[in-house]
């Protein structure tokens, strides 16, 4: 009975294992991972993407920073004292993590939903606009021709911004919170986890301008599944790097339209049909 149970468990790690490779093969491929990358280098180069930032800078630190506060005065201590027992003398570290990642994730929920939406769509849609992918911006808002820059250039939204910050999403945060118990390990599959959700969510945009339905979608996201895990997973180190979150906020919302650009080109590895072939595969996951 043991044996079985043991075999049993092999077969389940070996079929685990051969599934994180897969997926671990088609994020390095894919060159994903550069993507966050990309959108620094991008949105530096550019400044007339900077001006959705410039206008919500000052409201979004003073609310970062009150929660970063916050939370490092009322939850560091009780925090430490019970990862001490499991991380040893590495809890002074991944306590930093933690309280930084739950952070993150408030500010993040606050944000997205009340403060930057209108901005990163205008910092998604501009950068689109700078790529000359005018015509599929133009399928949900107004894009004005002649002369200014790409932010500009933007007119009214046609169609519903972006999605608010679900409240699964953040359920699920809490649900995964108790892996940073386990010592390094845990917190490297947390973080994972949390890119995982981050990647899931960079393209919303880009599907409402193509007008994709529920069941397209989620047969593309499950069809590239490692690499939108792998910029997930950058976006989600960036973000949070205190202070700075803001930025890479904005530089991966840019880094997501640069890569939304490249597949309408078909200049990526997971776009290696034709036009028409690849319509025809997105219908049949309707």
């Amino acid at each position: 009975m043991t044996s079985r149970i043991v075999s049993h468990a092999q077969d389940v790690a070996k079929e685990d294992y051969d599934r994180a490779k897969v997926l671990l093969n088609d994020a390095a491929r894919s060159g994903s991972y550069l993507y966050p990358i990309k959108g620094v280098a991008y949105f530096f180069t550019h400044p007339a993407l900077w001006k959705p930032l410039r206008d919500k800078l000052i409201p979004y630190l003073a609310l970062y920073s009150g929660v970063v506060g916050s939370m490092f005065v009322f939850t560091y201590v009780p925090q430490l004292a019970v990862l001490v027992f499991v991380n040893g003398p590495l809890a002074v570290f991944t306590t930093v993590l933690l309280i930084l990642s739950e952070s993150a994730t408030i500010v993040s929920f606050v944000s997205k939903n009340y403060l930057l939406q209108d901005a990163i769509l205008d910092t998604f849609d501009g950068t689109l606009v700078a790529r000359n992918t005018t015509s599929l911006v133009s399928a949900g808002r107004e894009v004005k021709g002649g002369q200014g820059d790409a932010i500009q250039r933007l007119g009214k939204a046609l169609k519903k911004p972006f999605s608010r910050f679900s409240v699964n999403e953040l359920v699920r945060y809490f649900m995964y919170l108790p892996l940073n118990f386990i010592p390094v390990v845990g917190t490297v599959a947390f973080i994972l986890l949390r890119g995982r959700a981050r990647g899931d969510a960079v393209h919303d945009r880009y599907f409402q301008l193509k007008d994709w339905s529920g069941p397209r979608r989620s047969k593309w996201l499950s069809d590239h599944k490692g690499p939108y895990t792998a910029f997930g997973t950058v976006a989600t180190l960036l973000e949070m790097i205190p202070v700075a979150s803001i930025v890479f906020t904005f530089t991966n919302t840019v880094g997501a339209a640069l890569w939304a650009a490249d597949i309408e080109a078909k200049e990526t590895k997971m776009t290696k049909f034709t036009a028409p072939e690849l319509q025809e595969a997105a219908k049949k996951a309707e």
